[in-house]
């Protein structure tokens, strides 16, 4: 990578300390009596709406969420731990491979705390709720994106697994979530549930601004084998951070009754792939911004992955 000018960043942290969730927000407590509300939208569960759920009885459906929010949550925590906090750590300490600006490399110290506490307390919510409810998290698999990104990594020289560990991070934290823009406000939802997710929310409003400048950064300053070789690239991990993740799926299910043959049709009959394009409006939009979409490698696998239509380009 060659040096670049930095580009004019405008930190979204100057109240950092008055705002992060783990700065201002209690421990989310979570008691049985919170047990008779949804513990997860039932709109992001597509396999309740398949015959052989509901000949199960509705209370199969109640534990179909519970491990699919023990999922979500388990998902988070990940994510954050394996995927997240080892990139900021980097860009906090100057060894992520660009070179940022001390307010940007400030900030990133800001985000690893935030992540951190992400993690802790996603793990901390599901901790409670098998305890109260007697529902152990047993169903929680290995999130499919964590296995999706070991193979892509293995694409790379060892030299440029870490680039694409930092790429792969900008990706996953400028997508807009539509459980954590939509399940906050959701009254269905048990009040614990909803305050968890809306703290990690408000939170990723701000790190999603800050990594798109840290994309800003990046792009300009790598070279053309580099932005070559990652552009093409980018559907592939967006597709590894919002496909349906089918074996975590079929575990709920089973452990909420059904045969793993039952468990298999149901999802066999119930998921189709998922829509791109709302979800990575703003990643793509970032990615345009840097002239990534210049490359006709990488716009092609934009358009291959349905992230664009040809109208757009």
């Amino acid at each position: 990578m060659t040096a670049s000018p930095w580009p004019e960043y405008e930190s979204r942290f100057h109240n950092w300390e008055t705002r992060s969730s783990v700065r201002t927000k209690p421990r989310r407590l979570f008691d049985a009596n919170g047990t008779a509300l949804l513990l997860f939208p039932p709109e992001s569960v597509p396999a309740l709406a398949h015959p052989l759920v509901r000949a199960h009885g509705p209370g199969t459906a109640d534990l179909v969420l519970q491990h699919s929010l023990y999922q979500y949550l388990h998902f988070t925590t990940v994510l954050e731990q394996t995927a997240v906090l080892p990139v900021t750590a980097n860009l906090s300490l100057g060894t992520a491979g660009i070179e940022l600006p001390p307010a940007m490399r400030a900030d990133a110290f800001k985000i690893t705390t935030d992540e951190a506490w992400h993690a802790q307390f996603s793990d901390d919510l599901t901790t409670q709720m098998v305890a109260a409810t007697g529902v152990a998290a047993e169903a929680v698999v290995e999130p499919a994106f964590v296995g999706e990104l070991r193979r892509l990594r293995a694409e790379f020289d060892p030299a440029d697994r870490p680039l694409a560990d930092l790429v792969f991070a900008v990706v996953s934290e400028t997508l807009v979530s539509a459980l954590l823009a939509d399940l906050p406000n959701d009254r269905r939802l048990a009040r614990p549930v909803r305050e968890t997710v809306a703290d990690h929310a408000a939170d990723e409003g701000r790190h999603h601004s800050y990594f798109q400048s840290v994309l800003r950064v990046l792009w300009p300053s790598l070279s053309a084998e580099h932005r070559g070789l990652l552009g093409p690239r980018v559907p592939a991990f967006v597709r590894a951070f919002l496909e349906h993740d089918l074996a975590a799926v079929r575990s709920a299910l089973v452990a909420s009754g059904l045969t793993a043959q039952e468990a298999a049709t149901v999802v066999d009959e119930s998921y189709t792939p998922v829509d791109l394009r709302r979800p990575a409006r703003a990643t793509v939009r970032g990615f345009r911004g840097v002239g990534a979409l210049d490359d006709s490698c990488t716009r092609d696998a934009f358009l291959a992955a349905g992230l664009l239509a040809e109208d757009e380009l």
